[in-house]
Protein backbone atom coordinates (compact mmCIF):
# COMPACT_ATOMS: atom_id res chain seq x y z
CA UNK A 1 0.00 0.00 0.00
CA UNK A 2 1.22 3.30 -1.02
CA UNK A 3 1.45 5.92 2.06
CA UNK A 4 1.15 9.66 1.11
CA UNK A 5 2.54 11.78 4.04
CA UNK A 6 -0.26 14.61 4.56
CA UNK A 7 1.43 15.52 7.79
CA UNK A 8 4.02 14.50 10.52
CA UNK A 9 4.53 15.17 13.94
CA UNK A 10 6.93 14.60 16.39
CA UNK A 11 6.57 14.44 19.97
CA UNK A 12 9.40 14.43 21.96
CA UNK A 13 8.74 14.39 26.16
CA UNK A 14 12.66 13.67 27.73
CA UNK A 15 12.61 9.71 26.85
CA UNK A 16 10.62 8.44 24.25
CA UNK A 17 9.94 9.46 20.80
CA UNK A 18 6.60 9.30 19.16
CA UNK A 19 6.62 10.09 14.98
CA UNK A 20 2.42 9.83 13.54
CA UNK A 21 1.88 9.89 9.82
CA UNK A 22 -1.27 9.80 8.37
CA UNK A 23 -1.81 8.26 5.09
CA UNK A 24 -4.24 8.21 2.07
CA UNK A 25 -6.84 5.96 3.85
CA UNK A 26 -7.02 7.96 6.75
CA UNK A 27 -4.91 5.05 9.08
CA UNK A 28 -2.64 6.27 11.72
CA UNK A 29 0.58 4.90 12.48
CA UNK A 30 2.30 5.70 15.04
CA UNK A 31 6.06 4.52 15.99
CA UNK A 32 7.80 4.33 18.87
CA UNK A 33 11.68 5.21 19.09
CA UNK A 34 14.16 4.90 22.06
CA UNK A 35 15.04 7.67 24.34
CA UNK A 36 18.38 7.54 23.02
CA UNK A 37 17.75 6.81 19.65
CA UNK A 38 20.37 8.17 17.29
CA UNK A 39 22.89 9.15 19.81
CA UNK A 40 25.77 7.77 20.82
CA UNK A 41 25.40 7.59 25.13
CA UNK A 42 29.12 7.54 25.55
CA UNK A 43 29.96 10.04 23.30
CA UNK A 44 26.74 12.35 23.78
CA UNK A 45 27.16 13.12 19.99
CA UNK A 46 24.32 12.45 17.01
CA UNK A 47 25.20 9.14 15.36
CA UNK A 48 23.77 7.94 12.28
CA UNK A 49 22.83 4.21 13.90
CA UNK A 50 26.71 2.94 12.81
CA UNK A 51 29.29 1.69 14.84
CA UNK A 52 32.80 1.68 14.44
CA UNK A 53 33.81 -0.63 12.49
CA UNK A 54 31.19 -1.14 10.48
CA UNK A 55 29.71 -5.29 10.08
CA UNK A 56 29.78 -7.34 6.71
CA UNK A 57 26.53 -9.03 5.01
CA UNK A 58 27.51 -11.98 7.00
CA UNK A 59 26.53 -10.51 10.89
CA UNK A 60 23.10 -9.36 9.65
CA UNK A 61 20.50 -11.35 10.89
CA UNK A 62 17.12 -11.28 10.32
CA UNK A 63 16.40 -12.76 14.07
CA UNK A 64 18.49 -12.12 16.73
CA UNK A 65 17.30 -13.62 20.61
CA UNK A 66 19.14 -11.94 23.64
CA UNK A 67 18.94 -14.70 26.43
CA UNK A 68 18.71 -18.47 26.34
CA UNK A 69 16.65 -19.68 29.02
CA UNK A 70 13.89 -21.72 28.58
CA UNK A 71 11.63 -19.05 26.68
CA UNK A 72 14.44 -17.97 24.86
CA UNK A 73 15.70 -20.93 23.74
CA UNK A 74 11.73 -22.10 22.46
CA UNK A 75 11.67 -18.90 21.00
CA UNK A 76 14.73 -20.03 19.07
CA UNK A 77 13.13 -23.43 18.24
CA UNK A 78 9.97 -22.06 17.10
CA UNK A 79 11.21 -19.46 14.68
CA UNK A 80 13.52 -22.23 13.45
CA UNK A 81 10.84 -24.85 12.67
CA UNK A 82 8.23 -22.71 11.26
CA UNK A 83 7.89 -23.24 7.20
CA UNK A 84 7.52 -19.44 6.89
CA UNK A 85 10.34 -18.35 8.09
CA UNK A 86 12.52 -20.97 6.37
CA UNK A 87 15.90 -19.02 5.11
CA UNK A 88 15.99 -16.20 8.00
CA UNK A 89 18.74 -16.03 9.45
CA UNK A 90 18.05 -16.71 13.30
CA UNK A 91 21.02 -16.21 16.18
CA UNK A 92 20.84 -16.73 19.91
CA UNK A 93 22.93 -15.38 22.58
CA UNK A 94 23.23 -17.03 25.51
CA UNK A 95 25.78 -15.85 28.46
CA UNK A 96 25.87 -19.51 29.75
CA UNK A 97 26.86 -22.64 28.46
CA UNK A 98 25.44 -25.20 26.70
CA UNK A 99 23.54 -27.15 29.14
CA UNK A 100 22.83 -30.69 28.02
CA UNK A 101 21.77 -33.71 29.79
CA UNK A 102 23.33 -37.09 28.33
CA UNK A 103 22.16 -39.34 31.36
CA UNK A 104 18.97 -37.98 34.16
CA UNK A 105 20.69 -37.38 37.47
CA UNK A 106 19.61 -39.53 40.17
CA UNK A 107 18.62 -36.29 42.76
CA UNK A 108 15.86 -33.72 41.27
CA UNK A 109 16.88 -30.10 40.77
CA UNK A 110 14.85 -27.31 43.18
CA UNK A 111 14.29 -25.65 40.00
CA UNK A 112 11.24 -26.67 38.55
CA UNK A 113 8.32 -25.29 36.41
CA UNK A 114 4.71 -26.43 36.29
CA UNK A 115 3.98 -26.73 32.71
CA UNK A 116 0.70 -25.83 31.29
CA UNK A 117 -1.62 -28.45 28.80
CA UNK A 118 -0.81 -25.58 26.56
CA UNK A 119 2.70 -25.14 26.70
CA UNK A 120 3.21 -28.89 26.54
CA UNK A 121 1.46 -28.46 22.80
CA UNK A 122 3.83 -25.60 22.00
CA UNK A 123 7.16 -28.00 23.46
CA UNK A 124 5.20 -30.91 21.64
CA UNK A 125 4.83 -28.73 18.24
CA UNK A 126 8.86 -28.05 18.30
CA UNK A 127 9.59 -31.39 19.08
CA UNK A 128 11.14 -30.69 22.69
CA UNK A 129 8.28 -32.38 24.42
CA UNK A 130 9.73 -35.81 23.07
CA UNK A 131 12.75 -35.72 24.82
CA UNK A 132 11.06 -34.14 27.82
CA UNK A 133 8.71 -37.05 28.20
CA UNK A 134 12.08 -39.42 27.50
CA UNK A 135 14.20 -37.80 29.88
CA UNK A 136 11.56 -36.85 33.18
CA UNK A 137 8.35 -35.22 33.97
CA UNK A 138 5.51 -36.04 36.38
CA UNK A 139 1.52 -35.21 35.40
CA UNK A 140 -1.00 -34.19 38.34
CA UNK A 141 -4.48 -34.80 37.51
CA UNK A 142 -5.93 -33.02 40.58
CA UNK A 143 -5.24 -30.00 42.12
CA UNK A 144 -6.48 -29.08 46.15
CA UNK A 145 -6.12 -25.72 47.08
CA UNK A 146 -7.39 -24.91 50.76
CA UNK A 147 -7.45 -21.82 53.10
CA UNK A 148 -5.47 -22.12 56.26
CA UNK A 149 -7.52 -19.90 58.14
CA UNK A 150 -10.51 -21.60 57.43
CA UNK A 151 -12.01 -24.94 56.23
CA UNK A 152 -12.34 -23.41 52.39
CA UNK A 153 -11.23 -25.49 49.70
CA UNK A 154 -11.73 -25.97 46.42
CA UNK A 155 -10.50 -28.91 44.25
CA UNK A 156 -10.01 -29.54 40.50
CA UNK A 157 -10.02 -32.97 38.74
CA UNK A 158 -9.41 -35.00 35.49
CA UNK A 159 -13.06 -36.10 35.09
CA UNK A 160 -13.83 -32.17 34.81
CA UNK A 161 -11.00 -31.47 32.86
CA UNK A 162 -8.50 -33.32 30.55
CA UNK A 163 -6.66 -36.13 31.37
CA UNK A 164 -3.28 -34.35 33.22
CA UNK A 165 -4.03 -30.80 34.36
CA UNK A 166 -0.17 -29.89 34.10
CA UNK A 167 3.53 -31.44 34.40
CA UNK A 168 6.16 -30.61 36.89
CA UNK A 169 9.31 -30.83 34.82
CA UNK A 170 12.93 -29.53 36.37
CA UNK A 171 14.16 -26.40 34.06
CA UNK A 172 17.12 -28.32 33.21
CA UNK A 173 15.50 -30.39 31.30
CA UNK A 174 13.42 -28.41 29.51
CA UNK A 175 16.13 -26.67 28.14
CA UNK A 176 18.70 -29.72 27.79
CA UNK A 177 15.41 -31.14 25.15
CA UNK A 178 14.90 -27.08 23.41
CA UNK A 179 19.09 -27.59 23.15
CA UNK A 180 18.82 -30.78 21.50
CA UNK A 181 15.92 -29.96 19.18
CA UNK A 182 18.49 -26.48 17.87
CA UNK A 183 21.25 -28.74 16.81
CA UNK A 184 18.95 -30.08 14.26
CA UNK A 185 18.35 -26.60 13.06
CA UNK A 186 21.59 -25.69 12.70
CA UNK A 187 21.49 -24.45 9.13
CA UNK A 188 18.73 -22.21 10.48
CA UNK A 189 19.34 -21.26 13.76
CA UNK A 190 22.87 -20.40 14.94
CA UNK A 191 23.44 -20.25 18.78
CA UNK A 192 26.64 -18.61 20.18
CA UNK A 193 27.34 -19.38 23.55
CA UNK A 194 29.09 -17.92 26.60
CA UNK A 195 28.93 -14.72 24.37
CA UNK A 196 28.08 -11.49 26.87
CA UNK A 197 26.44 -8.33 25.52
CA UNK A 198 28.06 -5.53 26.18
CA UNK A 199 26.26 -2.68 23.90
CA UNK A 200 23.31 -2.24 21.76
CA UNK A 201 23.04 0.54 19.34
CA UNK A 202 19.27 1.53 18.12
CA UNK A 203 18.20 2.58 14.65
CA UNK A 204 15.85 5.45 14.53
CA UNK A 205 12.64 4.56 13.18
CA UNK A 206 12.80 6.98 10.06
CA UNK A 207 17.04 6.90 9.25
CA UNK A 208 18.76 9.16 6.26
CA UNK A 209 19.21 6.87 3.30
CA UNK A 210 23.15 6.39 4.32
CA UNK A 211 22.09 5.26 7.83
CA UNK A 212 21.96 1.77 8.90
CA UNK A 213 18.69 0.77 9.46
CA UNK A 214 19.21 -2.39 11.81
CA UNK A 215 19.81 -2.63 15.18
CA UNK A 216 23.77 -3.26 16.30
CA UNK A 217 24.79 -5.77 18.90
CA UNK A 218 28.25 -5.90 20.29
CA UNK A 219 29.85 -8.81 22.38
CA UNK A 220 32.01 -8.44 25.35
CA UNK A 221 34.47 -10.72 22.81
CA UNK A 222 34.42 -7.38 20.23
CA UNK A 223 32.13 -8.89 17.88
CA UNK A 224 29.80 -7.20 16.03
CA UNK A 225 26.59 -7.79 14.82
CA UNK A 226 23.12 -6.58 13.21
CA UNK A 227 19.33 -7.72 13.09
CA UNK A 228 16.58 -6.68 11.46
CA UNK A 229 14.63 -7.54 15.06
CA UNK A 230 16.12 -8.02 18.31
CA UNK A 231 14.16 -10.18 20.52
CA UNK A 232 14.62 -9.88 24.47
CA UNK A 233 14.24 -12.74 26.21
CA UNK A 234 17.13 -11.77 29.09
CA UNK A 235 15.32 -12.38 32.43
CA UNK A 236 13.50 -9.45 35.00
CA UNK A 237 17.02 -7.58 35.02
CA UNK A 238 16.78 -7.53 30.91
CA UNK A 239 19.94 -5.35 29.53
CA UNK A 240 17.78 -5.10 25.98
CA UNK A 241 14.51 -3.47 27.82
CA UNK A 242 16.73 -0.87 30.02
CA UNK A 243 18.86 0.15 27.18
CA UNK A 244 15.86 0.46 24.90
CA UNK A 245 14.57 2.62 27.60
CA UNK A 246 11.14 0.59 28.03
CA UNK A 247 9.84 1.73 31.77
CA UNK A 248 8.63 -0.79 34.03
CA UNK A 249 6.46 -0.97 36.72
CA UNK A 250 7.61 -3.24 39.52
CA UNK A 251 7.53 -3.98 43.28
CA UNK A 252 8.89 -6.38 45.95
CA UNK A 253 6.54 -8.25 48.41
CA UNK A 254 9.40 -8.41 51.03
CA UNK A 255 9.42 -12.24 50.94
CA UNK A 256 11.46 -15.51 49.77
CA UNK A 257 10.31 -18.35 48.13
CA UNK A 258 12.16 -21.60 49.92
CA UNK A 259 12.48 -24.41 48.01
CA UNK A 260 13.33 -27.66 48.55
CA UNK A 261 13.18 -31.63 46.91
CA UNK A 262 11.06 -33.65 50.26
CA UNK A 263 11.15 -36.95 50.20
CA UNK A 264 6.86 -38.59 51.26
CA UNK A 265 6.75 -40.69 53.98
CA UNK A 266 5.35 -43.46 51.45
CA UNK A 267 5.67 -44.30 47.87
CA UNK A 268 1.85 -43.15 46.45
CA UNK A 269 0.67 -41.92 43.24
CA UNK A 270 1.55 -38.41 44.29
CA UNK A 271 -0.42 -37.13 40.86
CA UNK A 272 -2.05 -34.02 43.17
CA UNK A 273 -0.76 -31.14 43.19
CA UNK A 274 -1.21 -29.52 46.74
CA UNK A 275 -1.22 -25.43 47.63
CA UNK A 276 -2.36 -24.15 50.87
CA UNK A 277 -2.47 -20.41 51.75
CA UNK A 278 -0.79 -19.20 55.14
CA UNK A 279 -1.26 -15.89 56.27
CA UNK A 280 2.67 -15.36 56.10
CA UNK A 281 2.16 -16.69 51.98
CA UNK A 282 1.34 -19.61 50.17
CA UNK A 283 3.09 -23.26 50.58
CA UNK A 284 2.81 -25.42 47.39
CA UNK A 285 3.76 -29.04 47.23
CA UNK A 286 4.15 -30.42 43.37
CA UNK A 287 5.11 -33.89 42.71
CA UNK A 288 8.17 -35.06 41.23
CA UNK A 289 7.99 -38.80 41.42
CA UNK A 290 5.92 -41.77 43.30
CA UNK A 291 8.12 -40.75 46.76
CA UNK A 292 9.77 -36.67 46.09
CA UNK A 293 7.64 -33.56 45.48
CA UNK A 294 8.93 -29.81 45.57
CA UNK A 295 8.70 -27.67 47.88
CA UNK A 296 8.08 -23.66 47.40
CA UNK A 297 7.13 -22.09 50.56
CA UNK A 298 6.61 -18.03 49.94
CA UNK A 299 7.16 -16.18 53.47
CA UNK A 300 8.69 -13.00 54.89
CA UNK A 301 12.12 -12.35 54.13
CA UNK A 302 13.06 -13.12 58.15
CA UNK A 303 11.55 -16.55 58.56
CA UNK A 304 12.45 -17.97 54.94
CA UNK A 305 16.30 -17.12 56.48
CA UNK A 306 14.78 -18.77 59.61
CA UNK A 307 14.00 -22.19 57.64
CA UNK A 308 16.94 -22.36 55.34
CA UNK A 309 18.81 -22.22 59.36
CA UNK A 310 16.68 -25.11 60.79
CA UNK A 311 18.06 -28.63 61.40
CA UNK A 312 16.54 -31.03 58.81
CA UNK A 313 14.29 -32.63 61.14
CA UNK A 314 13.35 -29.23 62.29
CA UNK A 315 12.51 -27.96 58.98
CA UNK A 316 10.61 -30.97 57.84
CA UNK A 317 8.65 -30.70 60.77
CA UNK A 318 7.57 -26.55 59.73
CA UNK A 319 6.57 -27.84 56.81
CA UNK A 320 4.29 -30.67 57.85
CA UNK A 321 2.85 -28.26 60.27
CA UNK A 322 2.54 -25.66 57.76
CA UNK A 323 0.07 -28.41 55.80
CA UNK A 324 -1.68 -29.99 58.26
CA UNK A 325 -2.27 -27.19 61.67
CA UNK A 326 -5.63 -25.53 62.01
CA UNK A 327 -3.83 -23.14 64.74
CA UNK A 328 -5.00 -20.15 62.25
CA UNK A 329 -8.63 -21.48 62.58
CA UNK A 330 -11.36 -19.69 64.70
CA UNK A 331 -14.22 -21.16 66.06
CA UNK A 332 -16.49 -18.37 64.48
CA UNK A 333 -15.76 -19.40 61.45
CA UNK A 334 -15.89 -22.92 61.44
CA UNK A 335 -19.14 -22.44 62.30
CA UNK A 336 -20.44 -20.04 59.84
CA UNK A 337 -18.05 -22.02 57.47
CA UNK A 338 -19.99 -25.50 58.19
CA UNK A 339 -23.21 -24.54 58.06
CA UNK A 340 -22.59 -22.48 54.76
CA UNK A 341 -21.05 -25.61 53.46
CA UNK A 342 -24.04 -27.74 54.67
CA UNK A 343 -26.21 -25.49 52.85
CA UNK A 344 -24.82 -26.35 49.67
CA UNK A 345 -24.53 -29.87 50.25
CA UNK A 346 -28.13 -30.02 51.03
CA UNK A 347 -28.04 -27.77 47.31
CA UNK A 348 -25.96 -29.41 45.36
CA UNK A 349 -25.64 -32.96 46.62
CA UNK A 350 -23.35 -33.81 43.55
CA UNK A 351 -21.27 -30.48 43.45
CA UNK A 352 -18.85 -30.76 46.51
CA UNK A 353 -16.09 -32.70 46.65
CA UNK A 354 -13.89 -34.98 49.24
CA UNK A 355 -10.88 -33.46 50.76
CA UNK A 356 -7.83 -35.46 50.60
CA UNK A 357 -5.34 -35.33 53.44
CA UNK A 358 -1.81 -34.19 51.83
CA UNK A 359 0.98 -36.60 52.20
CA UNK A 360 3.12 -36.06 54.94
CA UNK A 361 7.60 -35.96 54.39
CA UNK A 362 9.98 -37.49 56.18
CA UNK A 363 13.07 -36.44 54.03
CA UNK A 364 14.55 -33.50 52.41
CA UNK A 365 17.36 -33.67 49.44
CA UNK A 366 20.86 -33.19 50.25
CA UNK A 367 21.97 -29.46 49.67
CA UNK A 368 18.74 -28.85 48.01
CA UNK A 369 16.89 -25.92 50.21
CA UNK A 370 17.15 -22.14 48.57
CA UNK A 371 15.63 -19.54 48.59
CA UNK A 372 15.30 -16.00 46.48
CA UNK A 373 13.05 -12.61 46.63
CA UNK A 374 10.02 -12.37 44.99
CA UNK A 375 8.40 -9.53 42.95
CA UNK A 376 5.91 -8.06 40.17
CA UNK A 377 7.29 -6.38 37.21
CA UNK A 378 5.59 -5.41 33.97
CA UNK A 379 6.90 -3.65 31.16
CA UNK A 380 4.70 -0.66 30.09
CA UNK A 381 5.41 -1.98 26.51
CA UNK A 382 6.91 -5.08 25.00
CA UNK A 383 8.42 -3.67 21.78
CA UNK A 384 9.69 -0.63 20.25
CA UNK A 385 11.28 0.07 16.93
CA UNK A 386 12.62 -3.55 16.22
CA UNK A 387 12.63 -5.12 19.22
CA UNK A 388 10.67 -7.28 21.26
CA UNK A 389 9.98 -8.34 24.43
CA UNK A 390 9.36 -12.11 25.64
CA UNK A 391 9.11 -13.33 28.85
CA UNK A 392 10.56 -12.28 32.40
CA UNK A 393 12.10 -9.58 30.32
CA UNK A 394 8.32 -8.31 29.55
CA UNK A 395 6.42 -9.77 33.21
CA UNK A 396 7.60 -11.44 36.14
CA UNK A 397 4.74 -12.41 38.62
CA UNK A 398 4.85 -14.47 42.28
CA UNK A 399 5.13 -18.00 41.71
CA UNK A 400 1.84 -18.91 43.67
CA UNK A 401 0.38 -19.61 40.46
CA UNK A 402 3.06 -21.35 38.76
CA UNK A 403 2.25 -18.85 35.67
CA UNK A 404 6.01 -17.77 35.07
CA UNK A 405 7.25 -19.57 32.37
CA UNK A 406 3.54 -20.43 30.86
CA UNK A 407 3.40 -16.09 29.99
CA UNK A 408 6.29 -16.85 28.41
CA UNK A 409 5.80 -19.60 26.66
CA UNK A 410 2.35 -17.61 25.34
CA UNK A 411 4.80 -15.21 24.09
CA UNK A 412 6.43 -17.35 21.78
CA UNK A 413 3.25 -18.84 20.44
CA UNK A 414 1.83 -15.36 19.72
CA UNK A 415 5.30 -13.33 18.50
CA UNK A 416 5.97 -16.71 15.86
CA UNK A 417 2.53 -16.65 14.56
CA UNK A 418 2.77 -12.91 13.83
CA UNK A 419 6.34 -13.24 12.21
CA UNK A 420 5.44 -16.12 10.26
CA UNK A 421 2.53 -14.01 8.91
CA UNK A 422 4.84 -10.69 7.99
CA UNK A 423 7.16 -13.18 6.44
CA UNK A 424 4.36 -14.74 4.48
CA UNK A 425 3.17 -11.64 3.38
CA UNK A 426 6.66 -10.62 2.11
CA UNK A 427 7.09 -7.92 5.29
CA UNK A 428 10.04 -6.63 7.60
CA UNK A 429 10.32 -9.02 10.10
CA UNK A 430 11.24 -6.07 12.57
CA UNK A 431 8.27 -3.78 11.29
CA UNK A 432 6.26 -1.81 13.84
CA UNK A 433 2.77 -3.16 12.54
CA UNK A 434 2.98 -6.80 13.65
CA UNK A 435 5.35 -5.79 17.16
CA UNK A 436 2.08 -4.02 17.99
CA UNK A 437 -0.39 -6.69 17.70
CA UNK A 438 2.12 -8.65 19.31
CA UNK A 439 1.70 -6.60 22.15
CA UNK A 440 -1.54 -5.65 22.30
CA UNK A 441 -2.70 -9.36 21.99
CA UNK A 442 0.14 -10.45 25.05
CA UNK A 443 -0.61 -7.59 27.49
CA UNK A 444 -4.49 -8.38 26.81
CA UNK A 445 -3.80 -11.85 28.01
CA UNK A 446 -1.00 -10.47 30.52
CA UNK A 447 -2.13 -8.50 32.66
CA UNK A 448 -5.55 -9.19 33.84
CA UNK A 449 -3.65 -12.67 34.96
CA UNK A 450 -0.77 -10.40 36.47
CA UNK A 451 -3.77 -8.50 38.28
CA UNK A 452 -5.16 -11.42 39.94
CA UNK A 453 -2.20 -12.81 40.66
CA UNK A 454 -1.35 -9.71 42.55
CA UNK A 455 -4.84 -9.68 44.05
CA UNK A 456 -4.23 -13.25 45.42
CA UNK A 457 -1.48 -12.71 46.76
CA UNK A 458 -2.82 -9.65 49.18
CA UNK A 459 -5.94 -10.81 49.41
CA UNK A 460 -4.62 -14.06 51.45
CA UNK A 461 -1.94 -12.06 53.51
CA UNK A 462 -4.34 -11.45 56.08
CA UNK A 463 -6.09 -13.41 58.68
CA UNK A 464 -9.00 -10.22 59.48
CA UNK A 465 -11.90 -12.03 60.26
CA UNK A 466 -14.36 -10.38 57.90
CA UNK A 467 -12.28 -10.92 54.86
CA UNK A 468 -11.67 -14.68 55.68
CA UNK A 469 -15.07 -15.33 55.93
CA UNK A 470 -15.63 -13.69 52.78
CA UNK A 471 -13.28 -15.87 50.70
CA UNK A 472 -14.43 -18.78 52.62
CA UNK A 473 -18.08 -18.48 51.63
CA UNK A 474 -17.10 -17.49 48.11
CA UNK A 475 -14.40 -20.31 48.15
CA UNK A 476 -16.91 -23.08 49.38
CA UNK A 477 -19.75 -21.61 46.58
CA UNK A 478 -17.34 -21.34 43.24
CA UNK A 479 -16.12 -24.99 44.79
CA UNK A 480 -20.10 -26.55 45.19
CA UNK A 481 -21.36 -25.24 41.39
CA UNK A 482 -19.28 -27.53 39.11
CA UNK A 483 -20.56 -25.02 35.97
CA UNK A 484 -18.88 -22.10 37.07
CA UNK A 485 -16.01 -24.61 37.84
CA UNK A 486 -15.52 -26.11 35.05
CA UNK A 487 -15.78 -22.50 33.39
CA UNK A 488 -12.99 -20.93 35.23
CA UNK A 489 -10.97 -24.17 34.49
CA UNK A 490 -11.35 -23.87 30.49
CA UNK A 491 -11.21 -20.09 30.71
CA UNK A 492 -7.78 -20.10 28.83
CA UNK A 493 -6.06 -22.86 27.14
CA UNK A 494 -2.72 -22.32 29.55
CA UNK A 495 -4.26 -23.18 33.06
CA UNK A 496 -2.47 -24.28 35.17
CA UNK A 497 -1.48 -24.27 38.65
CA UNK A 498 -3.73 -22.70 40.84
CA UNK A 499 -5.16 -20.55 37.57
CA UNK A 500 -8.38 -21.47 37.48
CA UNK A 501 -8.74 -20.38 41.58
CA UNK A 502 -7.41 -17.14 40.60
CA UNK A 503 -9.58 -16.23 37.72
CA UNK A 504 -12.50 -17.29 40.25
CA UNK A 505 -10.92 -14.80 42.75
CA UNK A 506 -10.63 -12.06 39.69
CA UNK A 507 -14.31 -12.11 39.34
CA UNK A 508 -15.73 -12.06 42.81
CA UNK A 509 -13.15 -9.62 44.05
CA UNK A 510 -13.38 -7.32 40.75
Amino acid sequence: MHCLTRATLVLQSGCRRYTAVTCLNGVRILSRGFRNSGYNKQRGQPSNGATSGSTGDNDLYDVIISGGGMVGTAMACSLGFDPNLEGKKVLLLEAGHKKVIDKVPETYSTRVSSISPGSATLLSGIGAWEHILHMRCKPFKRMQVWDACSDAMITFEKDNFEDEMGYVVENDVVIAALTRQLESLSDQVKVQYRSRVVKYTWPRPFQAPDAIPWVQVELASGQKLQTKLLIGADGPNSMVRSEAGIPTVKWNYNQSAVVAVLSLSEPTENNVAWQRFLPTGPIAMLPLSDNESSLVWSTSHQHAEELLGLDDETFLDAINSAFWSNENHSELLETAGTLFRSALSFLMPSGTSARQLPPSVSGIGPNSRAMFPLGMGHASEYMRHRVALIGDAAHRVHPLAGQGVNLGFGDVACLTRLLSQAAFDGKDVGSTQHLLEYETERQRHNLPMMAAIDLMKRLYSTNTAPLVLLRTLGLQATNAVPPVKVRCGRADYTLSLSQMYIIYQAIVWS
